[in-house]
């Protein structure tokens, strides 16, 4: 395995920020994290709504801390591997979407083309916010913008 420079194996930080090692992913590693993300979905989906935002939340504001400090000790603003943030970005586009498969795995492909993609405002939050709080936001922005598309199909077939 090749570890970033400054990559602490020992740092209970640096997994987080590189969820649990799927941001070591020689290839899509945002992919990868995104999918990882999906098993601890899983366990709090089935959760009170209000429960579900609070542990979403809480994952959002320990990501900014997560990111920002990872990201310091590479030396990299915003490191390929670190994909905590995709993992906030993935549960934000799966709230409130109902839970089979269908609906996560197109949680998942507007989610990832979102992200890649980065239409505005994705992009200006990509390029003009700085620190834990930028690496965040551009996912943060994608994870929503999948979650109202969702929430618009539902409407539209319903």
């Amino acid at each position: 395995m090749n570890l970033p420079h400054g990559f602490n194996t020992r740092s209970p930080v640096h997994w987080l920020a590189f969820g649990f090692g799927s941001g070591l992913s020689p290839k899509a590693p945002g992919t990868v994290g995104s999918l990882v993300a999906l098993p601890l979905y899983l366990l709090f989906v089935h959760m009170h709504t209000v429960v579900y935002a609070a542990i979403v939340l809480a994952a959002l504001l320990l990501g900014v801390w997560l990111c920002d400090r990872t990201a310091r000790d590479l030396g990299v603003h915003d490191h390929g591997g670190i994909v905590w943030d995709e993992f906030v970005g993935m549960w934000i586009a799966l709230f409130m979407v109902p839970a089979d498969w269908v609906w996560i795995g197109v949680a998942f492909l507007l989610f990832r083309l979102l992200d890649i993609l980065k239409p505005w405002p994705i992009k200006w939050a990509d390029k003009k916010v700085a620190g834990g709080l930028g690496i965040m936001l551009d996912d943060v922005l994608a994870g929503i913008m999948a979650a109202l598309c969702i929430q618009a199909i539902l409407v539209l077939i319903n």
